[in-house]
């Protein structure tokens, strides 16, 4: 009964990798020049790389629970967890923008001969996760509250853009995805966000009572409409107002 919670988690790893192998493989044609000739391939599979990657968030919740109801938590399930979104939440979102940079440059004119060295700030990502969680798992202050952005958010928050790119029909939000600064903005701005010390509200809800936990129905009632209206684009709709919600109320919970 007590491995249960780690076969959970570990089941959270094993779904960052299956996210990391559908955003390597090799797919269909996404770029091509003036004259029709092939730039790029991009992954035809990789919106399965956030179906993983949100599964992956689902046990990441699921694993916590259940070992709360086996009373089975340990300091090794706390460790263990961290390792596992390192890869789910950091190395395979990461992996995700570094094939969109490589996509967004391939729109330029020699495209195909940008150094590495402009696609590498991808990996910021996974290495600022890392110090994120390794911050988290030290800190007893964050059993009440966060400290800067969980990895988890910023995971799901990067795998949503596949699937905006593959199922939005807004030609601005395409267009965007297939710019570099956009994708250096995200790196830098959700980077940032997990490092940094800023007070982020915790989901769970106090009580039954709106008063007390106001600014979360607010998020709940953004998050249906934005889903409602926005479809995939209802991701960093939620997650924007996440973030100003916490820097308003500037309350851990």
């Amino acid at each position: 009964m007590k491995q249960i919670p780690n076969i959970f988690t570990l089941l959270n790893l094993f779904f960052g990798c299956l996210a990391i192998v559908y955003t390597l493989q090799n797919g269909m044609a996404s770029a091509s020049n003036e004259n029709g000739e092939l730039l790029l391939m991009l992954p035809e599979k990789i919106y399965l790389a956030s179906v993983f990657i949100g599964m992956a968030a689902i046990i990441d919740f699921l694993d916590g629970f259940v070992a709360r109801i086996v009373k089975a938590s340990s300091e090794m399930g706390k460790q263990l967890d961290s390792l596992a979104d390192v890869v789910s939440f950091g190395v395979a979102p990461g992996l995700i923008v570094y094939q969109f940079l490589r996509l967004a440059f391939a729109q330029q004119e020699n495209g195909l001969n940008t150094s590495a060295a402009w696609l590498l700030p991808a990996f910021i990502i996974p290495c600022a996760g890392a110090y994120r969680l390794a911050r988290f798992n030290i800190d007893a202050e964050e059993s009440i509250g966060f400290k800067g952005v969980p990895i988890p958010a910023i995971g799901l928050l990067i795998t949503s853009f596949p699937l905006i790119y593959w199922y939005s029909n807004n030609p601005f939000a395409i267009t965007l995805l297939l710019n570099h600064w956009f994708w250096y903005g995200i790196i830098v701005i959700t980077s940032y966000l997990m490092i940094s010390t800023l007070p982020m509200l915790a989901l769970k809800f106090k009580d039954a009572s709106i008063k007390n936990n106001l600014p979360k129905v607010i998020l709940l009632v953004v998050a249906i409409l934005s889903a409602i209206f926005f479809k995939w684009l209802a991701v960093p709709v939620v997650f924007l107002v996440y973030v100003v919600l916490s820097l308003i109320t500037n309350h851990r919970t």
